[in-house]
């Protein structure tokens, strides 16, 4: 009868085996599977006599096959991968649209400035200044066509963000009723796993650690607890914290992340947000995508004050002083939503050239305001609400700050958004479509007399200094020389009428906001005089200073120019992407390397489950021999008489 036993025993071992190669055989495509064994031990033997006798064999459990410290680097790795990949997708998108040899800046400022060259060779032509307003009109339309798409591509993740959201939530409400089946499994059954549900809930942290980084700590009833970014909690046994996306406090047209609870809504600090997909899109956002708009906005805005500036510092066909040829944007300041005080700040540009590209954050900490650069989170400079109150330039920045008092005013922990240049391309536009309009000419000329007896010229008129002008700019100016010619005098409104000032020939002559030199050698009695310009048609003396903007350093700090910063621009989002071509490649590499190590572990291998199938088909058949021995011989002790 034992040997009966040991027989039944074997071929249930057998059978088992059979069934669960079969399984894996099945499941060898399934994602997430994790390959199973048998687990057979020895049954108890019995003393007898002659020794201990074996009594066969038993199946302790059905065992997967599962390396919990590969699995948790195929998390790390797949996670950090996705992130990569969605950071490249959308920087290479980014990257074509800047770079485009014909729909980017570049082509469109060359024949912009190719036109005022042709109004500076012909000042009178009305179809060259024609050119040049429609030059003009495609340059502004092109600024506003980048800035348009760039910001499609940010109003674009607003939407990619709230899907990934939507992604976790599902996923972290899958893992919590596993977890709750699992726990009640493993209840009802201690000593054996429950392998499927094990691997769906594996398989789910898989999936979720592609929307977002996550770590995972096992519990003591089979419960697994989820946490994300820098260790905020998701699943907590079968409980989830759902995220829900709402909208920036200081900026609104951007979505965050954060915690929805019965109602309330729990921030997340967004740095923290790691990994992942949705970790992508955020780091994207903040790195890639907003830093270029800011640059390109701070293109469109020195272009447009520099050439304005120039253009009013001339005369137009008419002989009045020109006009802003283009409307520019004003810095958008964003006061925090959770604000108390109802103070009012704004911001004006007060140096084009000192414009950075990046954000600031203005806090209030119950004593002074704070600015902050967003981009290094550093401390730029603090202001007393009193010298807020009455307008302070922001060192380094550009930007000049002021805050206007509400009724509820000054509240520790008030804050505002502060970007200079976010609205500078899509604001741009032209303020003038008259071509007559250009303002070509210098508005002061500047004469001598064929009556002289001397040698000296004197040199064209330049407007100097900034706006406004001065107000005698164009009043008449009357240089004399003296006897001997080494002084002369000057006589006319605001002059202050000046007497034997030294001459030096070709030395600079400054008065009522213009420059001029005279060279050579005057005779005594010789005179000289700068006033207005009534020769306006024929002179482009303006223009060609309109001109030579297109080479002239006048952004960032006077270090380059409006070509300069966009191929600066060009550059910078092309090493991005460049490094994250690199880097996502080779993570990606890293990930197929874990995963080929990780599946060596826990995949199924056919060629070996078919070795399987013929060794437990072998021990089946071998123990169906040994049952039908022992029939025999219980046969043969039946019929003994």
């Amino acid at each position: 009868m034992a040997i009966f036993g040991i027989s039944v025993s074997a071929l249930n071992a057998a059978q088992a085996g059979l069934a669960t190669t079969s399984n894996n055989i099945a499941n060898a495509n399934t994602p997430g599977y994790s390959r199973e064994q048998i687990v057979q031990t020895q049954m108890l033997p019995q003393n007898t006599g002659s020794g201990f006798m074996g009594q066969g064999v038993s199946v302790a459990t059905v065992q997967r096959q599962y390396d919990q410290f590969l699995s948790a680097q195929v998390l790390a790795a797949q996670t950090q991968s996705s992130n990569l990949t969605t950071q490249l997708g959308l920087s290479q998108q980014v990257s074509n649209l800047l770079g485009d040899a014909t729909g980017g800046l570049t082509p469109t400022l060359q024949d912009f400035f190719t036109a005022a060259n042709g109004v500076a060779n012909a000042p009178q032509s009305v179809p060259a200044r024609q050119a040049m307003i429609g030059s003009a009109q495609t340059l502004v339309g092109r600024f506003q066509s980048l800035s348009q798409n760039l910001n499609q591509i940010r109003d674009g993740l607003n939407g990619q963000i709230s899907n990934s959201v939507t992604q976790i939530n599902s996923y972290a409400s899958q893992i919590a009723t596993l977890n709750a089946q699992i726990v009640q499994a493993q209840a009802n059954n201690p000593n054996q796993p429950p392998n499927a549900l094990l691997d769906q809930r594996d398989q789910l942290v898989n999936q979720l650690s592609q929307q977002i980084r996550v770590s995972t700590i096992s519990q003591g009833d089979g419960s697994m607890n989820v946490y994300i970014g820098n260790g905020q909690g998701l699943v907590l046994g079968n409980k989830t914290m759902a995220l829900q996306t709402v909208t920036s406090s200081t900026d609104p047209t951007a979505l965050e992340v954060a915690y929805s609870n019965n109602g309330s809504v729990i921030p997340i600090q967004q740095n923290s947000l790691q990994g992942g997909n949705l970790g992508g899109y955020i780091s994207f956002r903040q790195t890639v995508l907003d830093p270029a708009i800011n640059a390109l906005g701070r293109i469109a805005m020195g272009f447009a004050d520099t050439f304005n500036q120039q253009q009013q510092k001339g005369t137009d066909l008419n002989g009045a002083l020109g006009a802003s040829m283009f409307t520019t944007a004003v810095p958008r300041v964003t006061p925090s939503s959770s604000n108390v005080g109802n103070g009012v700040l704004t911001a004006t540009v007060s140096s084009t050239s000192a414009l950075t590209g990046h954000d600031y954050s203005v806090q209030f900490d119950g004593t002074n305001y704070t600015v902050y650069d967003t981009t290094s989170n550093s401390a730029v400079q603090s202001f007393t609400p009193a010298q807020l109150a009455a307008g302070q330039t922001v060192t380094g920045t550009g930007i000049t700050l002021q805050l206007t008092a509400g009724s509820v005013a000054n509240v520790a922990g008030d804050a505002f958004l502060v970007r200079p240049t976010v609205d500078g391309a899509s604001n741009i536009g032209l303020n003038i479509t008259d071509p007559a309009k250009i303002a070509a000419s210098s508005p002061v000329a500047a004469n001598a007399p064929t009556t002289n007896l001397g040698t000296a010229t004197i040199a064209p008129a330049s407007v100097t200094g900034g706006l406004p002008l001065n107000a005698n700019l164009q009043q008449l100016v009357t240089i004399t020389f003296n006897n001997p010619p080494t002084t002369f005098n000057v006589t006319g409104t605001g002059t202050g009428n000046p007497t034997n000032v030294a001459y030096t020939a070709g030395a600079t002559i400054s008065y009522n906001g213009w420059s001029t030199q005279i060279s050579g050698t005057p005779s005594a009695g010789d005179t000289f005089t700068v006033t207005q310009n009534t020769n306006a048609t024929a002179d482009g003396s303006n223009i060609l200073q309109m001109a030579a903007l297109q080479t002239a350093n006048t952004l960032v700090n006077g270090t380059t120019s409006y070509q300069g910063a966009y191929a600066q621009l060009i550059a910078q989002v092309g090493t991005q992407t460049s490094q994250l071509t690199s880097t996502s490649q080779a993570q990606a590499s890293l990930l197929t390397q874990v995963t080929n190590s990780q599946q060596a572990v826990s995949g199924v291998n056919l060629d070996e489950e078919a070795a399987n199938l013929l060794r437990y088909q072998q021990a089946y058949q071998a123990a169906g021999k040994a049952m039908q021995i022992a029939n025999t011989m219980f046969d043969t002790i039946l019929n003994l008489k």
